[in-house]
């Protein structure tokens, strides 16, 4: 692995911020991050990667998998990564140009459940990316990420934490959530200001949970937490047009929900049940 600043520099090249391009310069954190992940070597998968950048994880991934699609939003980088990759002679790479929030993953995801999705997501856009791969797990089997430390505290947060939020229930809803390592700054140019964490998301075939509506059940979460220092008596009858605080209050009796608690203290079954107990406002 060549180092990421001798390779921008001969690209005539530098790390774009606004992208948030920090490129891993140890060539074992990858092949750590696989091996947490349980990539091994002809592991029979289709692998989406989200930002490949220099290709640090693009090729020790492509040499355990059956074919890499790799999504980069920086069309100047692409021909330095196309080159790294066929240098390392992997031609089961396919690098796609253009946002993971925009790209179209149809033509990318295997058949059956045998994608994987694995990226070092930038961080002011990581809960978006997340939030639209979600809408695909029923064809993706796990999702593999490095995010900044906060970031992934936030997903695995339990309720009544400070951290518990939206973005916490909407993930442990789809899947089960876990930290597998950290990465140090010191690791990364240019060096970020924060550690970052690699989370893993597996996705069950048939869910532990499973809400009657799940528009609902996202429209439920969102306004529980819209005033999130607010009674949920108060934030639903906010949140949802359908509700005045009297009818909240009804819904989080019948779902047998305390009306004066928070939503951060709700666990997921919770926001499930309420959910449920809404559609007959509807």
């Amino acid at each position: 692995m060549t180092a990421p600043q001798t390779l921008l520099k001969a690209w005539n090249l530098k790390p774009k911020k606004d992208m948030g391009q920090n490129f891993l310069t140890d060539p074992s954190t990858p092949e750590m991050i696989l091996d947490r992940a349980g990539i091994r070597e002809a592991c029979g998968q289709t692998i989406i990667e989200i930002g490949p950048g220099l290709g640090a994880m693009t090729i020790p991934a492509a040499r355990r998998a059956d074919h890499v699609h790799a999504v980069e939003l920086d069309r100047e980088i692409i021909p330095l990564l196309e080159t790294e990759i066929r240098v390392a002679g992997c031609n089961n790479v396919t690098v796609h140009s253009g946002s993971i929030l925009k790209v179209d993953l149809e033509p990318m995801l295997a058949e059956g459940r045998s994608t994987l999705v694995i990226g070092n997501l930038p961080y002011n856009i990581s809960s978006q990316i997340l939030i639209r791969l979600l809408s695909f797990r029923h064809r993706i089997t796990r999702g593999v990420f490095m995010l900044q430390t906060e970031m992934a505290e936030r997903i695995v947060a339990a309720p009544g934490s400070r951290d518990y939020g939206r973005l916490s229930v909407a993930m442990q809803y789809c899947g089960s959530v876990r930290i597998l390592a950290s990465v140090k700054a010191h690791l990364f140019y240019p060096k970020p200001k924060v550690d970052s964490s690699i989370i893993e998301v597996v996705f069950p075939e048939r869910p532990l949970l499973q809400s009657e509506n799940e528009k609902l059940f996202f429209d439920v979460v969102r306004a529980a937490f819209g005033l999130r220092r607010k009674t949920l008596r108060n934030s639903l009858a906010s949140g949802l047009k359908e509700l005045t605080p009297q009818n909240a209050e009804k819904l989080l009796i019948e779902a047998d929900i305390e009306p004066s608690r928070r939503a951060e203290t709700l666990e997921v079954a919770e926001f499930v049940r309420l959910a449920d107990c809404f559609i007959k406002y509807k």
